[in-house]
């Protein structure tokens, strides 16, 4: 584990604190889990765009085809 030297406003340090005890948890253990849920939340969007760069219209296209073609109509929700 390595330690990390972090300078924040009074207000904010004054909020962290304030959550934190509601939570029954340490300023240390709030701050690492906030840090944890932004990376988490960053990579979910990387991973979400990367996925979306593999994404094929004609295939979906073809897919929504084939479900008219079996007589049933797409979902409101699937239909672009």
């Amino acid at each position: 584990m390595s330690a990390l030297n972090l300078r924040l406003p009074d207000s904010l340090h004054e909020q962290v604190r304030q959550l934190a005890a509601a939570d029954n948890i340490s300023m240390n253990q709030f701050i690492a889990l906030a840090v944890s849920e932004k990376v988490a939340a960053l990579r979910t969007v990387a991973y979400l765009q990367e996925r979306g760069q593999r994404g094929d219209r004609e295939k979906f296209v073809r897919v929504l085809d084939k479900i008219t073609q079996a007589g049933q109509p797409p979902l409101e929700e699937d239909q672009l």
